[in-house]
């Protein structure tokens, strides 16, 4: 199903289901057509469609952090460690104190980006980075920035270790590369940005983490929960010319604490019994995992409406983050 047809699908769903059911389910995402915004019209598809809940997805420019924690919408979908940053009020959020109404539903999906240079390049790891130009600050995006540091001093290495070229944002890091102002880059693996680029530059490679547990360590420093996961070659990862290590962290459906249990009961088990719909509405979610909904993360709460379910599910206590 294409994405453009999921906001009619959804206001035909909701005309029909009669005006005694419960509250618009309110999910909000960043802006249509961002990874964020293409889960959740995969969760409201099922949600309406498969639950007979009422549901619709609201893009907005930021995150859903706010409106969520505040009350003013039921659902939203972040990374990882974002959430984990916001609400101890570190990271980005320092000195805006704890935000204590965040629950985890489910995690949804894994995502993962890799750094990459030309595929004929002498660079075989990052630690050759050294000196070499690199993207960096992304202002609109600071969690690429973070994402960047993660892998360096994963390897070793600082921002102070390599030669900073500021970009605005991903995209825009992706074409100095492209245009030759930069000796690496990072994106997401698969992506058509990365198609295009691949096309330019005669094809790329993507250059391995490190996987001890040291080095894992340093790399939770930036990005906690984050895990080491192994991409192999594949028609679609034109980029991975063997198997390799990447950073890979978890995209969480998350809500507010005093949404009733009952409301987040059904909402964990649609997701859990039609993972088949949401994949045909977003293919990544094809990482869906509906016994791995459940994952022990730092500072992380479930919702006790969740919980009842993965009890019943036999998918709790919650699993190890990289187990």
């Amino acid at each position: 199903m294409r994405l453009s047809l999921l906001a009619l699908l959804t206001t035909t769903g909701l005309a029909t289901i009669g005006a005694a059911q419960a509250q618009v389910i309110g999910i909000v995402t960043t802006p249509a057509g961002s990874f964020t915004n293409s889960i959740g019209a995969a969760v409201a598809k099922v949600l309406v469609e498969n639950a007979k809940m009422p549901a619709t997805v609201q893009p907005q420019q930021s995150h859903g952090h706010e409106p969520v924690n505040a009350g003013a919408a039921e659902l939203s979908i972040a990374n990882s460690f974002d959430i984990m940053f916001f609400v101890q009020g570190k990271g980005e959020y320092e000195g805006r104190g704890e935000r204590k109404n965040i629950r985890i539903v489910s995690r949804m999906a894994s995502l993962f980006g890799g750094i990459m240079v030309q595929k004929d390049s002498p660079l075989k790891t990052i630690a050759e980075l050294k000196g070499k130009r690199v993207g960096s600050g992304f202002g609109a995006q600071k969690t690429v920035h973070r994402i960047w540091e993660a892998y360096l001093t994963n390897s070793g290495l600082t921002y102070k270790d390599v030669t900073p070229v500021a970009a605005r944002n991903i995209v825009s890091g992706a074409d100095d590369f492209a245009s030759g102002k930069t000796d690496a880059f990072m994106f997401a693996l698969g992506s058509g940005k990365v198609k295009q680029v691949a096309a330019r530059v005669g094809g790329l490679r993507v250059l391995p983490m490190v996987t001890d547990a040291k080095a894992v360590a340093a790399m939770r420093t930036y990005l906690p929960g984050a895990y080491p996961l192994t991409v192999k070659p594949s028609k679609n990862l034109e980029e991975i010319r063997s198997a390799v290590p990447v950073i890979a962290y978890d995209m969480l459906l998350f809500t507010h604490a005093k949404v009733p249990d009952a409301t987040v009961y059904k909402i964990a088990k649609a997701l859990h019994d039609n993972k088949k719909s949401m994949m045909q509405t977003f293919r990544p979610l094809a990482r869906f995992e509906p016994n791995r909904m459940a994952v022990d993360y730092p500072a992380l709460q479930y919702h006790p409406g969740a919980i009842k379910f993965f009890q019943e599910s036999k998918n709790w206590p919650p699993k190890p983050i990289d187990g």
